[in-house]
Order: structure tokens, then C-alpha cells, then sequence
């Protein structure tokens, strides 16, 4: 993993933090996820294996951390190019949340992060980056809802937490 510098808040101030420290001293960063839709249906990915937390386990199609210096828009748009080989698509900025989850091995997400939806069809064209990403599958978000019951522990905490506290903001009041 490369020394990627995110933006995170040390002693009440935004500086550049080295990624892992920031997850290992469970600072707030910032950070985006984005949830990509075909009517009902969300396009989930399983984490790679590599992955240094949350490894194989399944996830919302794309979340990562803005680079110190990146905007919040740029980043979603490069991260699903470099994770998922999706380009050509026009991310919505749906709000604002925060969240603090043990992620494993004395690491902790504390994010502060902008949620993007993108509306897509079923048939969009996807080039998996195997060093981020082992599968992904489409799923409708009632599936999605009975399998995080029935089995918890194979999605990502944030995953279980936008699901259960933040349908609403991200994918409507009916949802």
C-alpha cells in the first residue's frame, strides 16, 4: 500500500494524514461512497483479499478517501474508473454522514463522508481491479436488507450501517 496522504482532523484541525495512521488512531477523515443503481437493484462489490482491512467481505460499490488535495467528486470519479472500470456515468451528491466503525485488527473508520448515487442499467460494462475488488454483483435492496440479516458478518460494517440508519438520504424516503 502506498503512503497515501487524506485528509483528516488532528487536534480540531483538517491536515494530511497518512492513510493507515488515520485508520489506526481512529481520527475522523474524510471520505465518499458511492452507491450505483439500476432502478431497485445496487451494484455491491466484494473487497479483495489484499485489502489491508475488510478484506473479501462485501461492500456499497465504491468507498474510499479523497487525496489531500482531491475534490470530492474527483475522487469518486477516478475511484470507480480505478476499482471498477466504470466510466462515462454522472454521480449525484445525495448528503452528508458520519459514522465511527471497528473494522479489525486495531482499526477504526471514523468518516466523515459524502454520499454520491450514480443511475445506471443493469448492463453496465464493469473491468474488475482485482487488487481492489474480488466480485461484484447486482442485488435488489430488499435482498440486500434479508441478507445482512441472515448473515452480517460477510458486509462491511459501513455497508450494515448505511443500510440500517441512512436508506433514506441515499436512496429516497421510500426506501
Amino acid at each position: 500500500m502506498t503512503n497515501i496522504m487524506i485528509p483528516a482532523w488532528v487536534d480540531g484541525t483538517l491536515q494530511p494524514v497518512e492513510k493507515l495512521d488515520a485508520h489506526l488512531r481512529g481520527l475522523r477523515h474524510k471520505a465518499v461512497s458511492v452507491f450505483v443503481m439500476a432502478d431497485d437493484a445496487m451494484l455491491i462489490q466484494r473487497r479483495a483479499l489484499g485489502k489491508y482491512h475488510t478484506p473479501g467481505l462485501w461492500a456499497n460499490t465504491c468507498c474510499t478517501h479523497p487525496e489531500w488535495d482531491e475534490a470530492d467528486a474527483a475522487c469518486v470519479t477516478r475511484r470507480l474508473g480505478e476499482e471498477l472500470g466504470i466510466t462515462g456515468v454522472e454521480a449525484k451528491h445525495r448528503g452528508q454522514v458520519e459514522y465511527r466503525a471497528d473494522v479489525g485488527g486495531g482499526l477504526t473508520e471514523h468518516e466523515l463522508v459524502e454520499v454520491f448515487v450514480v443511475q445506471a442499467t443493469l448492463q453496465l460494462p464493469l473491468a474488475l481491479n482485482s487488487d481492489e475488488v474480488m466480485d461484484a454483483r447486482w442485488i435488489t435492496l430488499d435482498a440486500l436488507r434479508a441478507e445482512i440479516a441472515a448473515t452480517p458478518d460477510i458486509f462491511t460494517p459501513w455497508l450494515r450501517i448505511y443500510m440500517e440508519q441512512h436508506s433514506a438520504l441515499i436512496f429516497g424516503a421510500d426506501a
